[in-house]
């Protein structure tokens, strides 16, 4: 088993269980327990575990959000294949809103450069990455800058939303699951991922494998309000059947 298939493997078992043991992994997967300990530590850099006496725990045990320098070292060629699949979903011409997170920075990174579109987006980042392309209008949604996330949330952010309709909403999500939907760690981030949903006419979910089957605090959409989900292939067919059975179309790039 190579070192990324061992991390997820860690990962997946973290999250079933609650918690993982480093004497009891190293037994399972046949490797010593300082092996596993530089898993663990790998995956507490990638902000998915946190590190406890013998063992981990999931981050979303622990009601903790990882930071956006924390989270863009995690799942980067995931991420990726998700972005560049997600090109497919785009408009000719129209209007898109871009949803803060590292899936969705990486797409605005890959827009075509002479397609025009008007971008909407809360994230600063992205409106800093996308500001100077010549053939996009970008319009940043304002108000009150969460530092977790450097995303425009609260009543500013979903005054505008309400006032907004787009051809195409691109949206990330902490957590997706069958029976609790799309959801993340923050009551403002949850309302304004809800006024984007609202705000489009299309829904397009970009979320790497390791967010599904994870709930988070606040529930902001249902399986339902998603046309599409790209996700990567390390998300299994049982699961990706399931999610697909509740509406969404699947695309595992």
């Amino acid at each position: 088993m190579y070192a990324e298939e061992r991390q997820r493997h860690i990962a997946v078992a973290a999250r079933a269980a609650g918690r993982v043991d480093v004497a009891e992994l190293s037994v399972e997967l046949e490797v010593t327990t300082e092996t596993i300990r530089r898993d663990l530590s790998v995956l507490e850099r990638h902000g998915i575990l946190r590190r406890v006496h013998g063992g981990a725990i999931p981050v979303e045990r622990l009601g903790f959000e990882p930071a956006l320098p924390t989270r863009n070292t995690a799942m980067t060629t995931e991420k990726d294949r998700i972005a560049k699949a997600a090109l497919a979903e785009l408009p000719d011409e129209g209007a898109i809103l871009l949803d803060a997170g590292t899936t969705t920075a990486r797409l605005a990174e890959l827009l075509p450069p002479d397609r025009s579109l008007t971008v909407l987006t809360n994230s600063l980042p992205i409106a800093l990455a996308l500001v100077s392309r010549p053939y996009l209008t970008v319009m940043l949604v304002g108000g009150r800058v969460r530092g977790t996330t450097v995303a425009a949330v609260d009543a500013w952010a979903t005054d505008a939303l309400a006032q907004s309709y787009v051809d195409v909403a691109f949206i990330g999500t902490n957590g997706v699951s069958v029976r609790r939907g799309l959801t993340t760690p923050d009551l403002a981030e949850a309302s304004v991922k809800r006024a984007m949903i609202t705000a489009a006419r299309r829904v397009v979910l970009l979320a790497d494998h390791t967010k599904a089957s994870v709930d988070h605090l606040v529930r902001f959409g249902e399986l339902a309000d998603v046309d599409t989900f790209v996700t990567d292939s390390g998300l299994d067919e049982r699961t990706a059947a399931e999610i697909a059975s509740y509406g969404p179309r699947v695309v595992r790039a």
